[in-house]
């Protein structure tokens, strides 16, 4: 027996209470870094309610959004393990996987495409095949010239019908002024409701009901290499959380959005979320294989890429 009962039954008193303490004490939040492929608008929804519930929080997660200088970056960033997450589009990622990128599609944003031919409404273009002759205005080659032309074919029309005018992401100024008759790539919940803001109405051209097979729009990509990352779990539970409270809470969800950072409750936005509150994905983590097969194929045979690796090179679910 120890000649120090009341010392030896203090100390293992304070002991277990540090332990106590020790347990109980929370573990310190995990840094993630998610680049955004623009700056922070309604398609980031998810992102931003997530992380203002304090669902990443929740999740031992310290989410931080970084809207690029460059949109482009983000993914090739991701590429050379500079950052964890980027925020990226499913055509591209396909590209990016012919290429050789180490890339891998982990969680899905917008499920479903956002992509549109749009022209005014009551000018001269009521049809595609009223585009003969026409100038056709676009941001970014690649995709948007497949899609026209798949857009075109049914029409009897090719590429070498309509003229080409890079308009350098000034789709809405561009149709607007009238440098253009259409264009491709305009956003169905931001380009639309530009004009809408303009006093004009947009005649818009869905792409998946004109011979282009659908798509995810927004997914999340992360290095191939670094799949086994154990924050990429958490963050996309966290986002399926930020979902949920979306769709379960709209008008809470917007207010939270919106107030997030300055500028971002205005007029445009506001429309925006509420035409893009439906296309969310309710399962982000989820992926639907034969979907991404199938997009595969299309880019293929339309000249976009040269080969089609293994959907599980370049999207996967987490296990």
């Amino acid at each position: 027996m120890s000649r120090f009962p009341f010392f030896t039954a203090t100390a293992a008193a304070l002991a277990l209470g540090f332990a106590l303490m020790a347990a109980a004490a929370p573990a310190k939040a995990e840094k993630l870094t998610v680049m955004l492929d623009w700056f922070i608008n309604p398609d980031h929804g998810p992102l931003v309610v997530a992380l203002e519930k304090g669902f990443f929080a929740e999740a031992g997660l310290e989410v931080e959004l970084i809207e690029p200088a460059d949109p482009n970056d983000p993914p090739k960033m991701v590429a050379a393990g500079k950052a964890p997450l980027a925020v990226s589009y499913q055509p591209q990622l396909h590209m990016q996987a012919a290429a050789g990128l180490p890339l891998t599609r982990i969680g899905t944003l917008v499920a479903t495409p956002l992509n549109t031919l749009l022209a005014l409404d009551g000018g001269p273009v009521k049809t595609i095949a009223d585009l003969k002759g026409r100038k056709v205005g676009f941001s970014v080659g690649g995709f948007e010239d497949a899609a026209l032309k798949a857009m075109l074919a049914p029409a009897g029309l090719g590429l070498d019908d309509i003229t080409l005018v890079n308009v350098n992401f000034s789709l809405s100024p561009s149709l607007l002024s009238g440098q253009v008759d259409a264009v491709i790539g305009a956003f169905r919940n931001f380009e639309l409701n530009q004009l809408a803001i303009e006093g004009r109405k947009g005649r818009a051209f869905f792409v998946e009901e004109h011979g282009v097979p659908p798509y995810d729009e927004l997914i999340l990509v992360a290095n191939s290499a670094r799949l086994d990352d154990k924050r990429l779990k958490p963050f996309l539970k966290g986002i399926e959380r930020g979902v949920q409270f979306l769709v379960n809470h709209p008008d809470e969800a917007w207010r939270l959005f919106a107030g997030h950072k300055k500028g971002l409750d205005d007029e445009l936005n506001r429309r925006a979320w509420r035409d893009t509150l439906p296309r969310f994905a309710l399962r982000p983590a989820a992926l639907d294989r034969g979907r991404y097969e199938a997009f595969a194929g299309f880019l293929l045979k339309q000249g976009v890429i040269d080969k089609t690796p293994p959907v599980e090179s370049y999207a996967v679910e987490l296990p």
